[in-house]
């Protein structure tokens, strides 16, 4: 007897039976379709008098439940915290109604914990806080009405994960990564033009069916980046720190040595995410391609979508997107006057846990978990910085700000006295792509057939100029390159603008 109180083991070999006869009938008969379905049908009735034979004791049937057909998942769950999560409370200082609510399993519900001595099944957070109560489910599988909720929802996380000592669900409502498609700046995700090659990083329920080999869901891809686009809630994972231990970097560009001390994770770390946080490889997926073909699991987790999804100066339809931030951290997004792919990583990119490192900063009190993926504190910044670190920063984003501000003007000056006579009508966006970026709003850009009279030099130096911007980190990711890649944009300029 299993915790709902039906014989599931004797229920399921009988199930088996029925389907072994099904199968050897389908074989044989020639009005196979209608023996199925009777068979079908057959079986459901035989389960529904066993179900109706035995009580469901409880609503709630704890992971014992489950154990008899996802036996395999739940092994992988109790290598989890969630699987112990109740015995950090017996060290706790005191125990709330708050902290049994989110350490076991249906809290404060007729069915649900009462104690450690009366409903031990019940510790730890289990498949049925985020699946919600499945008794039914495990006692009468068939039954449609009955079958666990499966929601990607941040709200599912957020049930236990918020609070003024731990508020992830709150921080993460304000970062960009709680947008909904359609309802905020990021658009539908449904359409078919959108749904697969936005929709991969874009949307939830896209990503994780793309990488399932699902269905796309369409009508249901709306949904922004939730917890478990990142995290895996029923497996942890290991990961070999790439950038382990201390060790002497050179920048390319500016010739100067930094030690670099990682001993934070150590050579092997092991998490509830997808991905390491870390990698030193060029990445970049394009959306011409299916995702589980170029899908690297072995990539930052955070570059698995910022990315420059294969930017080039050479596609003049649009300028790069707005994710090629890892390949700005590692030098390798922009073009240069030799013409050859850039690999000037920089010494930002060198920190173990790279975005992770400066993003997602913690502090106790007030709260900080980093989960509004914004740049809130500067502590990571000492060791190399002491207490400039914040200083710097601001200081950085000021000279690029600028820096990006005069090379679009330069642009624009071209664009008034230097175009060919059929650019003319643009105006100011005479250089700009046939889809212009945001620094040249008001209209489109010279079609795809002009962008042909657009200098070769004048379409590289627009593309580094919106790879800086686009960066959207003020230059920090990697300081020296983007001012590199500012000083050789605006010398490709300068010579348009001083040719006769």
């Amino acid at each position: 007897m299993n915790p709902v109180g039906l014989p599931m083991r004797a229920l399921g070999g009988a199930a088996q039976r029925l389907s072994a006869a099904a199968q050897s009938r389908f074989m044989t008969s020639t009005r196979s379709l209608l023996t199925i379905r009777a068979l079908i049908l057959g079986m459901a009735m035989a389960l529904l008098r066993v179900s109706s034979a035995q009580s469901v004791s409880h609503l709630y049937g704890g992971v014992g439940a489950c154990a008899e057909c996802h036996q395999s998942t739940i092994n992988l769950w109790n290598t989890t915290a969630h699987a112990h999560a109740y015995q950090t409370l017996l060290t706790a200082p005191t125990t709330t109604s708050g902290s049994l609510a989110s350490h076991t399993v249906g809290y404060g519900f007729p069915t649900g914990f009462r104690s450690a001595a009366t409903t031990p099944r019940l510790e730890g957070v289990q498949c049925e806080n985020c699946h919600g109560g499945s008794a039914n489910h495990a006692a009468n599988f068939i039954d449609l009405s009955a079958l666990p909720s499966l929601d990607l929802s941040a709200a599912v996380c957020g049930g236990c994960h918020s609070g003024l000592q731990h508020p992830f669900y709150a921080q993460w409502i304000t970062s960009d990564h709680s947008h909904v498609p359609g309802l905020s700046e990021i658009p539908d995700m449904n359409p078919a033009s959108r749904i697969n090659a936005c929709g991969r990083c874009h949307s939830a329920s896209v990503r994780l069916s793309l990488l399932k080999a699902e269905p796309l869901p369409t009508g249901g891809a709306d949904m922004p980046v939730t917890c478990v686009v990142c995290h895996d809630p029923h497996d942890v994972h290991s990961f070999a720190n790439v950038l382990n231990g201390v060790y002497k970097f050179t920048n390319k560009l500016t010739g100067e040595t930094t030690v670099i001390n990682n001993r934070q994770l150590g050579a092997v770390y092991t998490q509830q995410l997808l991905n390491p946080l870390a990698s030193t490889v060029n990445y970049s997926i394009s959306t011409n391609g299916t995702l589980p073909s170029q899908y690297n699991a072995n990539i930052n987790l955070c570059a698995q979508c910022h990315n420059d999804r294969g930017a080039s100066w050479s596609n003049s339809s649009e300028p790069p997107h707005h994710s090629l931030q890892y390949n700005m951290l590692l030098g390798t997004v922009g073009v240069l006057t030799n013409s050859t792919a850039p690999n000037l990583p920089g010494t930002h990119s060198q920190l173990e846990k790279q975005c992770v490192s400066c993003h997602m900063q913690t502090q106790v009190q007030p709260a900080i978990t980093g989960h509004s993926f914004k740049v809130e504190l500067f502590n990571v910044c000492t060791p190399c910085h002491d207490d400039q670190g914040q200083g710097l920063v601001e200081f950085l984003s000021f000279v690029v700000t600028n820096r990006v501000s005069e090379l679009k003007g330069s642009l624009d000056s071209w664009a008034t006295n230097k175009a060919p006579s059929a650019l003319k009508s643009y105006g100011t966006r005479a250089w700009e792509y046939v889809t212009p970026g945001d620094l040249s709003p008001g209209g489109p850009g010279p079609t795809a057939k002009l962008q042909a009279l657009i200098p070769v030099n004048i379409q590289k130096a627009r593309f580094d100029l919106y790879s800086v911007h686009n960066d959207g980190s003020g230059g920090v990711h990697n300081p020296a390159y983007v001012l590199t890649l500012l000083d050789t944009a605006d010398a490709w300029v300068q010579g348009e603008l001083n040719k006769p």
